[in-house]
């Protein structure tokens, strides 16, 4: 494959500094290796430049707006060069608020080209929260909001359409940490989410058959991926962690069975903090996940789950 790595070096979206330097981190833990090691031709696009982090209060309900919204278009724009070349970005963050940029311009490439979109949010929130129901003002907990229409015209109109997506174009997985205001908007909004209830219940690999059961030939699938979905005796180098997350399996078992559609199309890796992190375990499990998204297995790849080979 052919893969294009962004860095976009910013926590101006995060209640926590630290995570600007999350990409310094995945590229010191080897991504770049990692990826060609499977075969892969990566592309260094490097870092992108905007403003630094003021470490102000919210205004009007939003935190550094304008340094959010200063980034999340550059991003933008550099992840639709990359998908224009026929290339599959992969987003270094950074905060998640990141994602409204990024998959702001997969969206739109969707829509050019023909492709129905399926977004895989893991995390371990929602991420719904508007100026008016946030408790923080940070803009890392309101990209899902935004990329549904919800939020500044700056940042809803930066994909070719507002709202950039529809809710039953994302599914959420791996929620325990949820707002009493996004809980009421994720039951208004009809998203699917599989929350750590559900997985508790039912299992990874169904649920994760359940997000994956409309992928076809003429799917582009965008995981955005934060590593605090990962339960943090796992990942502890996160902003927000919250305890009783997946396992380190359960991420890896995510990751393979994304793989295994082959219908990846682009990537976010965001909310890495080497300042909160033990011996960059975080980012160096980040590469460990990224190498199953993109097809390392113990055995050769399958598709036929009930029927596993004997060895």
């Amino acid at each position: 494959m052919r893969l294009s790595l962004i860095g976009a070096p910013t926590d101006v979206g995060a209640s926590v500094a630290g995570c600007r330097l999350g990409p310094g981190a995945l590229r010191v833990a080897g991504i770049g290796a990692a990826l060609e090691a499977l075969g892969n031709e990566v592309r260094q696009v490097g870092d992108l430049d905007g403003p630094p982090n003021p470490q102000q209060p919210p205004v009007d309900g939003y935190r550094h707006l304008d340094e959010v919204i200063a980034w999340n278009t550059a991003l933008r724009d550099a992840v639709a060069a990359e998908l224009a070349d026929g290339r599959l970005p992969i987003m270094l963050g950074g905060d998640h608020s990141l994602a409204i940029g990024s998959i702001s311009a997969v969206a739109a490439h969707c829509r050019a080209v023909g492709k129905k979109l399926l977004i895989i949010w893991v995390d371990a929130h929602a991420d719904i929260n508007t100026h008016e129901m946030t408790p923080s003002g940070n803009i890392h907990g309101m990209p899902v909001a935004c990329l549904l229409g919800h939020g500044p015209d700056e940042l809803t109109g930066l994909s070719d359409q507002v709202p950039a997506i529809t809710a039953d174009q994302i599914h959420q997985v791996g929620l325990r940490s949820v707002d009493p205001g996004e809980k009421r908007f994720l039951a208004e909004s009809g998203l699917a989410v599989y929350d750590m209830r559900f997985l508790d219940e039912v299992g990874m690999r169904r649920a994760m058959t359940r997000v994956l059961a409309s992928v076809g030939e003429d799917t582009h699938l965008h995981l955005s991926l934060d590593l605090d979905f990962v339960d943090p005796d796992v990942a502890p180098g996160v902003g927000t962690p919250v305890v009783g997350g997946p396992t380190y399996r359960e991420a890896h078992l995510v990751m393979e069975m994304i793989a295994d559609t082959g219908r990846l199309g682009s990537l976010d890796i965001v909310e890495v903090n080497p300042a909160l992190d033990v011996r960059n375990r975080t980012a160096e499990l980040a590469v460990d996940l990224a190498e199953s998204l993109f097809g390392k297995s113990t055995l050769l790849r399958i598709t036929d789950l009930d029927n596993p080979p004997r060895g």
